[in-house]
């Protein structure tokens, strides 16, 4: 089977780093593997293995005529047999299905908002021309079965991929005790919630911390609040350091990996933090709970006093930090891995 990734850009986000792996992992099992970007180029594409087939579509709108026969044309010529659309790209996936009915397409569901703020009567419409429907958590296939009209749904776990990333960046105050936030500034990652917290852990301790947020700056209202927040505070030991490709390096400078959003659907960062052995504070939404299990500390969305109680914690005891972040690192690498996953993604396209 000849399989094509869909996705809209690769940055460095959760369902573009999904993209990435899953076309790596099927040229590395001898398929003939593609990946497909249609809007946005970025670091990610460095990562792609020599024998992944590229195609970059540099799509303007929605409807854009150019970009959608250029991917039919790359589609027959490389005699496709499969795409698999992560997150929004699906649109564009289905146009595809309706001129080429031939193709077999999966929609793999991403989506990190709330099951009720999607278009639903779109989807719904729609997902008759998909073929099978892959969703990261397991209230995702409940949605999907409650609402869209395609009975072949699964639940697969995001994976990491094989080898971690490298970088030669180094975290801020070394001397500090370093958290660590992985995650795109944007809607529904809730950072000021997170600076809110790291705020009042400041001023209860007087341990040096440091607050460190590696993820895309969009420059935009999001954005504006969150540097309005630390400069009326004077939070000089936050940190911002926009998209970075070496993580895995950046992760292993860090004491704990928190992640404060609202929603999500399964979070790769939560499985990097993991792999790196760092105890973590998280959120209770999407498959976090289900991820991190009694390994680290979960709390509710939004309460700023229990999210501050959490990193105190770890931060007055070492003892827990190193036997969460260790028992979190040994479920990581025995149920998140490209080798556990892999399989069961594999008998479902067989399907």
């Amino acid at each position: 089977m000849r399989v094509l990734q869909l996705i809209d850009s690769l940055r460095s986000g959760g369902a573009e780093r999904m993209a990435v792996s899953y076309a790596n992992a099927l040229s590395k099992k001898g398929w003939d593997s593609f990946l497909c970007c249609t809007r946005l180029e970025g670091g990610l594409k460095s990562q792609l293995l020599p024998a992944v087939g590229y195609l970059f579509l540099n799509k303007k709108h929605s409807l854009d005529p150019k970009a959608f026969l250029k991917l039919r044309r790359f589609i027959k010529a490389n005699k496709i047999d499969l795409i698999q659309a992560h997150g929004t790209s699906w649109f564009l996936a289905v146009l595809i299905k309706m001129s080429s009915p031939g193709v077999k397409l999966v929609w793999h569901d991403h989506d990190g908002r709330k099951t009720e703020n999607r278009p639903l009567l779109i989807l719904r419409s729609f997902s008759r021309f998909f073929d099978g429907i892959i969703t990261v958590n397991s209230e995702f296939k409940l949605w999907a079965l409650e609402n869209l009209k395609k009975p072949n749904i699964v639940f697969l776990n995001n994976f990491l991929a094989a080898e971690p990333e490298r970088g030669e960046l180094d975290l801020k105050d070394a001397d500090s005790f370093k958290i660590i936030c992985v995650a795109n500034l944007r809607f529904p990652k809730d950072h000021l919630f997170l600076l809110r917290a790291f705020h009042k852990m400041d001023q209860s301790t007087e341990e040096k911390i440091s607050l460190h947020l590696v993820g895309k700056d969009f420059k935009d209202e999001y954005s504006d609040a969150l540097h309005q927040f630390i400069k009326e505070h004077s939070l000089e030991n936050v940190h911002i350091y926009g998209e970075q490709g070496g993580v895995a390096h950046l992760l292993k400078q860090a004491d704990v990996g928190v992640l404060s959003s609202s929603s999500e659907g399964l979070p790769v960062a939560l499985l990097e933090y993991g792999r790196a052995g760092l105890p973590v504070v998280c959120t209770r939404v999407g498959q976090c709970e289900e991820i991190l299990g009694n390994s680290g500390s979960l709390i509710p969305s939004g309460d700023v006093e229990k999210m501050t109680q959490a990193l105190l914690f770890y931060l007055k005891n070492e003892k827990y930090r190193i036997s969460d972040g260790k028992n979190f690192q040994n479920k990581i690498n025995t149920e998140y891995s490209e080798e556990k996953v892999l399989p069961e993604f594999l008998s479902f396209l067989k399907k």
